[in-house]
């Protein structure tokens, strides 16, 4: 194969990876949200605070669990190093702590049995989320292959069959915590079974059962600094979740789950490029030859992106989701999403800086900024929650991903991957003068929403952010290999 095909095949093979991947990211995320939606009408503030509570306990938990080793395995599969021998290994992981954990959730209904609904819904769902954690090593080593359409396919199944049982269930009024509790574990069950199908079909990968306890030992402590990691991202993901639940009320941490749900769904775009840019950027680093203005032509892309995902989410935010939540939580949270929303651009920058250390094997600097992230955030919460409630909360997390940036710009020696604050800033000053305008001019959301947009994109060229003939720029970035 000569050069120019090589170079047209990776481009194809870029392009239908980044196509399989946002195509299941956002039918996941218009799925999630329908759950969301009816979860979030159907049942009154304080059951839905319960689910909310229990997800979030659960999801701290078995990402506890991982110890790190799902990322570790996509990279040294995109490394060309043995599949079958690594998806066996991390298979035989999640077993053990899966069933050691869940042994330790089941015991403890005997020591809370007065515990009252939280303990019971945290068991049962626990179960199915057990199963999703079951399913997890078939899925890294999908996107250490690089199969994101295998992986689209797999994790659709769970959302599809919880969104249409509580779909049917909303429609024939039998909307329920015990109906929705059955409809969650039935849609976890599913998609672990349909993963092992679908990827043993599709790879022609076999678990083995031979495995090497000295292998195993290697791998986890491979994984420590990770592990490391993972343990305080588990806590920065839903520590706030946490706490409103057990120091405020399930009520508000409804209305704090609710915009935070949004905030996560308005990340699509970076869902979809962060599985790629893994693999992409350990073959990269690799080889040596990195193409920093691609990357700095990257990062700009990102931040133009996020900004303007800034805009749209406040622009019309108390208006669209009063109107479809029946007034529940949307003015409630207008002060909460704004801050949150803030933290968008942040996410990029530091998924960005995040993947450039791990694929050069720089897991304790990780380690170290996630540990002072970690004391930010949680110091954060504890003291401004009791104050400001679900503001604190939101206030807590950007001072922590700020604090993330800066100690990743810091540390990240790479020479003219210095200055992309100045795309932050640009952006998100463009971004929140563009809303503030189109505001002062009318209230007609039809107006506001391209008036908007007009006037930010106007702002980005006065800043030459964007221009006419950036072709050359498009095709180095596209052209990484």
């Amino acid at each position: 194969m000569n050069i120019d095909n090589f170079n047209r095949s990776m481009k194809s093979r870029l392009i239908q990876n980044l196509s399989a991947n946002a195509t299941q990211l956002v039918l996941n995320q218009v799925l999630g949200l329908g759950i969301f939606y009816i979860l979030s009408t159907g049942l009154d503030k304080n059951s839905f605070g319960l689910i909310n509570l229990a997800l979030a306990v659960l999801l701290a938990v078995f990402n506890i669990l991982s110890f790190g080793i799902d990322q570790l395995i996509i990279k040294k599969i995109a490394a060309g190093e043995d599949p079958p021998k690594l998806l066996s290994l991390y298979f035989f992981h999640v077993v053990i702590a899966g069933l050691l954990c869940y042994g330790l959730f089941f015991s403890g209904i005997f020591l809370f049995n007065k515990a009252g609904d939280i303990y019971t819904i945290v068991l049962l769902i626990g179960f199915g989320k057990m199963m999703i954690f079951f399913s997890t090593p078939f899925k890294q080593a999908a996107t250490g292959l690089e199969k994101f359409r295998l992986l689209a396919y797999m994790l659709l199944a769970s959302n599809i069959v919880r969104c249409g049982g509580l779909t049917i269930l909303a429609i024939t009024h039998r909307l329920s915590m015990h109906n929705v509790i059955i409809v969650f574990i039935s849609g976890d069950v599913v998609e672990f079974l349909l993963c092992v199908y679908l990827f043993s079909r599709a790879t022609k990968i076999r678990l083995t059962l031979q495995l090497k306890f000295a292998d195993y030992k290697a791998l986890l402590f491979e994984s420590l600094p990770q592990t490391g990691v993972v343990l305080i991202t588990s806590a920065l993901a839903r520590f706030d979740w946490i706490f409103i639940g057990f120091i405020l009320t399930a009520a508000k941490l409804a209305e704090y789950s609710f915009a935070y749900k949004v905030f996560e769904v308005s990340t699509l775009p970076l869902l979809a490029i962060a599985p790629l840019l893994i693999p992409k950027f350990t073959r990269l680093f690799k080889q040596g030859d990195v193409p920093i203005p691609a990357l700095n032509y990257l990062v700009k892309i990102e931040m133009i992106i996020a900004a303007l995902t800034v805009l749209l989410l406040n622009i019309g935010w108390a208006p669209i989701i009063d109107a479809i939540t029946a007034g529940k939580y949307g003015a409630v949270n207008v002060q909460t999403i704004f801050i949150l929303s803030l933290c968008i651009p942040l996410l990029y920058l530091n998924n960005f800086y995040w993947t450039v250390n791990f694929a050069n094997g720089r897991l304790k600097m990780i380690l170290s900024s996630f540990i002072i992230t970690l004391i930010v955030n949680v110091g954060g919460d504890i003291i401004l929650i009791p104050i400001l409630k679900n503001e604190g909360a939101a206030i807590a997390f950007l001072a922590a991903c700020v604090v993330q940036f800066c100690f990743y710009r810091y540390k990240t020696r790479m020479a003219g991957l210095t200055h992309n604050w100045y795309f932050l800033i640009v952006c998100l000053s463009c971004a929140i003068v563009s809303g503030y305008t189109a505001k002062t001019i009318t209230g007609n959301l039809w107006i506001l929403f391209p008036l908007s947009i007009t006037f930010y994109i106007l702002l980005l060229f006065i800043a030459r952010l964007i221009r006419f003939g950036a072709r050359k720029e498009m095709l180095a970035l596209i052209n990484l290999n």
